[in-house]
């Protein structure tokens, strides 16, 4: 049995994406993939040389890259998400990045997690799209703070579920949460799910990504963060969730999938960085895309066997 760390393979051509390539962009990382039409779409983080940080809501961006062999990517200079009001309190919210993207039927659901200018956040803002050409902002669906709340891509028992990342703030772990809701806005039966520092890799806090349906649970990718000599370190890693009772933890984990350990994981923007807001999977070449950022500079694609990272879930290696 290949071990954990071992199962993702790097793609040859990474990064991907990178800021040298882009000369007016500051910032580029944390995609949230999906396949639209035969095609990659990635929702990609970007930050532009003229934003100024904590003002306005140009700050951080959401740009779509698209590509026909999910490697070669076109990435926009267009904003596509934002809040569609010029009205309080919207004027206050900024900061779009770090998407996580979930198709439910022929709809795909986008949860945001924004800054709100002079208030605790971020919380998770609710917006849709059927074609990546048109965003609609639904509502906000978390309190503060939760970065990282994801939706499952289908209702269980007759309920819609999101996993929620509250906590990080103000001196606060990470941690996993569960909540159900009849509507998609309105959530209630809070429950915890996870909580950071059962390894070391996730001491400090963790956090989801929309859940992946397979025949053995919902596999979670998530990331873990250590902070060892004072300098935070990003993994990732996985966990499993019972398919009936999703806030049933079934597996995970022991080992990180992945580490920062290349030049462009190690160096950039935010050094030592390897963070995903979700994943493909391929299901008939038993095969799990991985896109993530590095460093705040670059999108990279990992690769490995899907049934191999539910394997090692179920057996905690």
């Amino acid at each position: 049995m290949v071990h954990t760390t071992q199962i993702l393979k790097r793609h040859p051509n990474n990064p991907l994406i990178h800021i040298k390539d882009y000369p007016h962009l500051a910032q580029i990382y944390n995609p949230s993939p999906v396949i639209y039409e035969d095609k990659t779409i990635l929702l990609v983080s970007v930050v532009e040389h003229t934003a100024t940080r904590g003002v306005g809501r140009d700050v951080g961006q959401t740009r779509i890259a698209i590509s026909d062999d999910g490697v070669n990517f076109e990435l926009s200079e267009e904003n596509f998400i934002d809040v569609q009001s010029n009205e309080y309190p919207w004027t206050l919210y900024h900061h779009f990045i770090d998407n996580r993207v979930t198709k439910i039927d022929d709809t795909y659901y986008i949860i945001t997690p924004v800054m709100v200018q002079g208030h605790a956040s971020p919380v998770g803002m609710l917006g849709k799209t059927k074609d990546f050409k048109t965003y609609e902002r639904i509502a906000i669906i978390t309190q503060p703070r939760n970065r990282g709340a994801s939706l499952f891509p289908e209702k269980i028992n007759g309920k819609y579920y999101k996993l929620d990342r509250p906590g990080a703030g103000e001196g606060q772990l990470g941690e996993i949460w569960i909540s159900a809701s009849p509507d998609l806005v309105h959530w209630g039966e809070f429950q915890p799910v996870l909580a950071p520092n059962y390894r070391f890799w996730n001491a400090v806090k963790i956090g989801p990504t929309p859940p992946i349906k397979t025949d053995k649970g919902w596999l979670v990718i998530i990331h873990g963060v250590f902070i060892p000599a004072g300098s935070a370190t990003y993994y990732i890693g996985a966990i499993l969730l019972d398919l009936s009772e999703p806030w049933r933890v079934i597996g995970k984990t022991n080992s990180y999938l992945l580490a920062p350990e290349t030049e462009y994981e190690h160096h950039g923007n935010c050094d030592n960085v390897v963070f995903a807001c979700g994943a493909i999977a391929d299901y008939e070449n038993d095969l799990l895309k991985l896109y993530y950022g590095a460093c705040d500079s670059c999108v990279c694609l990992a690769q490995g066997s899907l049934s191999a990272i539910i394997n090692t879930c179920i057996n905690n290696l």
